[in-house]
């Protein structure tokens, strides 16, 4: 049966975490200027999971949703971190 409660989110919120995102990308933008070697990599795909937790979780709702979308939700992005792990250590050892 579906739920039929209902949530609001207040604009304050939708406006913290656009700023929030805005500060994020800056930083990912300035990381770029630093030589970071090796690191920038890391560096780069932490800053682009931490703006894409919080577009899930806030945007889209899944903070609000059912367990169930939340452990699918996890479940993708660890199989897309297992790829990208398995990638770089193609990439790493060739």
């Amino acid at each position: 049966m579906p739920d039929s409660t209902h949530h609001t989110v207040p604009y304050r919120t939708y406006a913290l975490i656009l700023v929030l995102l805005l500060v994020l990308t800056g930083i990912s933008v300035a990381v770029t200027q630093i030589e970071l070697t090796k690191w920038s990599t890391l560096v780069a795909l932490l800053l682009a999971g931490i703006k894409t937790s919080l577009v899930m979780a806030i945007f889209m709702h899944l903070k609000f949703d059912q367990r169930i979308f939340r452990v699918m939700a996890i479940l993708i992005i660890l199989l897309l971190g297992v790829v990208m792990v398995v990638t770089f250590l193609d990439y790493l050892f060739r």
